[in-house]
């Protein structure tokens, strides 16, 4: 910064008459009460510092406003190789006294009539000079250039090869996207090989909008976006719209403008997530807004729509516009690194989501429709998960939760849901819930053999006002556990529920009458033992196809459940999502030599499910009993 003080006097040196002339261009420019249209353009080698522009943006409302602007200069490879940034100082009152604002990027600049680009970055934070970064607007129109079908509308939109993030660490995908308009590289040329020295320039910020959202779920949303874009959420409201209100009004796109502010939805409906910018360049089948990426994400399928300007907050660390959004007027197919270019017109493709919460003061729903992108779907499933389960009067930290429902795939069956989150565990009872759903929407969504569309995500919540903790304490036979193939023998559990009282529960359970004689072992566990019991792990560590993973959770066992399971000397495989147990030694043989090349589970023990009863809560904890096998009994 120290560099590009010291230069000024030199940038400005016999700059006199042409910024006079200059300053006495951009003060007529100013005086229109409208942008000029986005039909000619000012080429960036004919920028030179002095000169005078005029930039438009909303500072309250909806009318685009003129503020002046003076070239510093043109920052060479700046954004990237190729990729320049010309430098310029805002002017006027307004600018003098927000300084550079958040949801400003993208606000067009004119030199006379013509179009030479879009404010776009800004110099650190605390900076006392309202000093911008410029997108030339020849990189703005390579974007407006890509073929208008080039992804983002349609069923299968946002459905790429893409895995997205490996389900066992569902916190850690929130932290994988990089930021758009990192640090720049120290040591560009400013004008004529003025130095720039260790200046730091990053993107204007998208002001990020969360309307209906709890405090404590805007919380979740900024901690797993830490790193991102859409870190830093503003204060703002939503226009009103609901599922199925998607068509786009051409009374509301008939009063876009150059400078316009432009909401991108990431959440609609009875909630809303929303990233706002300003509009740059627009024509009557498309605009071009930002200036710099929102999420460098590519193709995309975005809701746009109007935005309106509350006021504009100044901030010596970081000024910003409370927004509410407004009418939809299209949907945003492509987020590039000099801008965002949305269809006008176009309905976007989203995912629905249909939340019943039912509590002991009654029935709430929550209808909203979620994004279709891999690096960002999974993030927005689960914070609208996580408010759906706060808002309630009675949640408290004794609530416990019951998730069912169901994920609807396109060219397969619906995945059923059944999910329970207990207080009084490591995690907040919301907390582990809107995990646990997260999860498994996402080992589904990010799973790279899945082609079709997500249909829709369907969830029934029960909240229960106490703890559910039931451990199981101990288990035994009620008769001698000397016995004989087929016959039926009672076992005892002892659970202990939540500061309650210990009880017994039977449970009878009859032999398979194939066994042979010899020594058995019975399995009294909850469901997570199991289940992991069945599905032992691959010995490779390989992707899974997505059959494998819709097997293996319709198989899974619900947690408030006491069950029994027979482990006997048997060979257990388990293969595309099945476990097939008690296998004669022939054909163990024959899957053994493609054990490593096929996913292929091969376990000397094979368990199988005898028996089961309810546990009055959610069950941890086993026990094994030990049986001997006379021989007599079974087939005759």
């Amino acid at each position: 910064m120290a560099a590009l003080t010291a230069a000024w006097p030199v940038l400005l040196a016999g700059q006199g008459s042409t910024s006079q002339a200059g300053r006495a261009s951009a003060q007529a420019a100013q005086s229109q009460t409208v942008p000029p249209p986005s039909g000619q353009i000012f080429p960036l080698s004919q920028v030179r510092r002095g000169m005078m522009a005029t930039a438009w943006t909303v500072f309250q409302g909806s009318k685009p406003e003129p503020m002046p602007v003076e070239i510093l200069g043109v920052l060479r490879g700046a954004r990237g190789p190729g990729q320049d940034m010309i430098l310029a100082q805002l002017e006027g009152a307004k600018a003098e006294y927000t300084g550079v604002v958040e949801g400003m990027s993208g606000s067009p600049v004119y030199i006379g009539d013509k179009l030479v680009g879009s404010l776009s970055y800004r110099i650190g934070q605390f900076s006392k000079e309202p000093i911008a970064g410029i997108t030339p607007i020849e990189q703005i129109m390579e974007v407006r250039n890509l073929p208008i079908g080039a992804g983002g509308i349609g069923p299968d939109a946002g459905n790429s090869s893409q895995s997205g993030t490996a389900p066992e660490d569902l916190a850690a995908e929130f932290n994988l996207m990089s930021r758009p308009g990192a640090p720049m590289p120290s040591g560009s040329e400013l004008g004529d090989g003025v130095e720039t020295g260790s200046m730091n320039f990053q993107a204007m910020e998208t002001p990020l909008v969360m309307s209906g959202f709890r405090p404590e779920a805007i919380q979740l949303w900024e901690r797993k976006m830490v790193g991102t874009s859409l870190e830093s959420v503003a204060a703002g409201g939503m226009g009103g719209s609901s599922e199925g209100d998607v068509k786009p009004s051409p009374a509301a796109e008939a009063t876009l403008l150059p400078g316009s502010a432009i909401s991108a939805q990431l959440v609609r409906g009875d909630l809303e997530i929303a990233a706002t910018c300003t509009i740059t360049y627009i024509d009557p089948k498309q605009l071009v807004a930002c200036g710099h990426p929102i999420l460098q994400a590519g193709p995309v399928s975005l809701p746009m729509t109007t935005a309106d300007v509350v006021t504009t907050v100044a901030s010596p660390l970081n000024a910003f516009k409370i927004i509410n959004t407004g009418a939809t007027v299209g949907a945003f197919t492509q987020d590039r690194e000099s801008g965002v270019r949305g269809v006008l017109g176009a309905v976007a493709h989203m995912i629905p989501m249909h939340i019943v919460v039912d509590s002991p003061e009654g029935r709430r729903k929550v209808n909203v429709e979620v994004l279709d992108l891999p690096s960002l779907t999974g993030q927005a499933v689960l914070v609208v998960v996580y408010d759906a389960l706060l808002e309630s009067n009675e949640s408290t930290a004794g609530t416990s939760y019951h998730v069912t429902g169901s994920i609807d795939l396109a060219d397969y069956p619906p995945l059923p849901l059944d999910l329970w989150a207990t207080a009084g565990g490591m995690l907040p009872a919301p907390m582990q819930a809107a995990l646990a759903t997260g999860q498994h929407f996402v080992e589904l969504y990010s799973n790279e053999s899945r082609r079709g569309a997500v249909r829709s995500i369907d969830l029934h919540i029960e909240a229960i006002p106490r703890r559910l903790e039931v451990e199981l304490v101990s288990a035994r036979l009620v008769s001698n556990n000397v016995v004989h193939a087929g016959d039926t023998v009672m076992v005892e559990a002892t659970l202990r529920p939540w500061q309650q009282g210990e009880r017994n529960i039977r449970i009878p359970v009859k032999l398979p009458a194939r066994l042979d004689a010899g020594a058995v072992r019975l399995l009294i566990s909850d469901a997570g033992t199991l289940d992991r019991t069945l599905n032992q792990p691959p010995a490779q560590n390989r992707a899974v196809d997505i059959r494998t993973v819709l097997a293996e959770d319709r198989r899974e066992h619900t947690a408030d459940r006491v069950y029994v399971s027979l482990l006997a000397p048997e060979a257990q495989a388990g293969m595309d999502g099945d476990t097939l147990t008690s296998l004669p030694l022939s054909v163990t043989n024959a899957l053994e030599p493609v054990r490593a090349s096929e996913e292929i589970r091969i376990n000397g023990e094979s368990a199988e499910l005898e028996a089961e009863a309810p546990a009055g809560g959610v069950l941890s904890g086993y026990q094994l009993l030990d049986l001997h096998i006379e021989p007599g009994g079974g087939f005759k």
